[in-house]
């Protein structure tokens, strides 16, 4: 059977020594985080060997949190730029098992709708990757436009990921645990804040009428929905049309439609069994989210679903073929 996993991150140390001193704050410099920089760097090396040995046969890459959302408005076009153009050509040789999701300058918002066309023309990127907010602001901004309008002409998704916390929201949500800096990564990242953080920016884009202004457009989460599929039916009460929000249609009819969530990194059941009731079989891919978690995992979980054929083959790969027009 066909698979395909469309959040498996890469990092090009070619490019991550571009970045300025600090900028990643903490994140990234746990022994754990660094012992993967090697995975992370490699492409069909070890990465390739893998998705053989697990029967992977499409990864869509993505950068990680060391990206362009950490560079200035000014400098952050042309980072964008040269590593889009280095994920390319790393790719070229093997464009039947890679594609990959944009990088692109979201803080020069204009900038990073032309990038997100030029990668999807000229190198057949499937859409792009935004790593959580951009300074203090939300996606929801009005100066963002300009990302949403490109992206549903072009008729390619948004995968809204995780990204480092605003400094603000660090020191007073996640700093300073009994005064142990090593509790930071995991409380404000993988651990929980990540999860949380996505949850509510998916929910200001349909408060905002983001889902509504371009109803074509197609958004894509990980981790099994970031929270979402727990809080449905509490969030669907919350956020009535009329309720004070600018969006005209009900929380569920708008994800139903136009949000997608992927596996990744979220290997037991029950909450994958939440997903399947609250969002539904049309809307959840199988991811990995490698190297941060193994093939070996992803693939036990696809085995151990218990899903029919029909259904397996829908989030293995079908589900993602009409989403990414593979």
């Amino acid at each position: 059977m066909r698979i395909i996993t469309l959040e498996e991150h890469i990092s090009f140390p070619e490019l991550t020594r571009r970045l300025p001193a600090g900028a990643p704050g903490g994140f990234g410099q746990s022994p754990a985080m660094q012992q993967l920089a090697p995975k992370l760097a490699d492409v069909t090396g070890e990465r390739l060997r893998s998705m053989d040995e697990n029967g992977i046969s499409f990864q869509v890459l993505s950068v990680d949190s060391a990206g362009a959302n950490l560079v200035s408005e000014k400098e952050a076009p042309a980072f964008a730029r040269d590593y889009n153009d280095l994920i390319a050509e790393k790719i070229k040789d093997h464009r039947d098992r890679f594609s990959a999701f944009a990088l692109l300058p979201v803080a020069a918002p204009s900038a990073a709708a032309d990038e997100l066309e030029r990668t999807v023309t000229d190198y057949g990127f499937r859409g792009a990757m935004i790593r959580g907010m951009v300074g203090e602001q939300f996606l929801d901004h009005p100066r963002f436009a300009p990302i949403f309008e490109r992206a549903e002409a072009l008729g390619v998704p948004m995968y809204l990921h995780p990204g480092v916390p605003p400094k603000k929201v660090a020191d007073v949500y996640y700093s300073n645990v009994n005064g142990s800096p090593h509790m930071f990564e995991p409380l404000a990242c993988y651990g929980w804040g990540w999860h949380s953080e996505t949850a509510i920016h998916a929910l200001r884009l349909l408060a905002a009428g983001i889902f509504d202004r371009y109803p074509n457009l197609n958004i894509i989460i990980g981790h099994m929905g970031e929270m979402l599929p727990m809080m449905m039916a509490r969030s669907e009460r919350a956020f009535k049309p009329g309720n004070g929000g600018a969006n005209q249609r009900t929380l569920s009819e708008t994800f139903k439609k136009q949000l997608y969530i992927t596996t990744s990194g979220f290997f037991t059941q029950p909450p994958f069994k939440l997903a399947l009731d609250t969002f539904g079989i049309d809307n959840i891919l199988f991811s990995v989210d490698y190297p941060f978690s193994s093939n070996e995992m992803g693939i036990e979980f696809l085995k151990n679903t218990g899903l029919p054929e029909d259904q397996l083959k829908k989030i293995a790969y079908e589900n993602a073929e009409n989403i990414l027009k593979l």
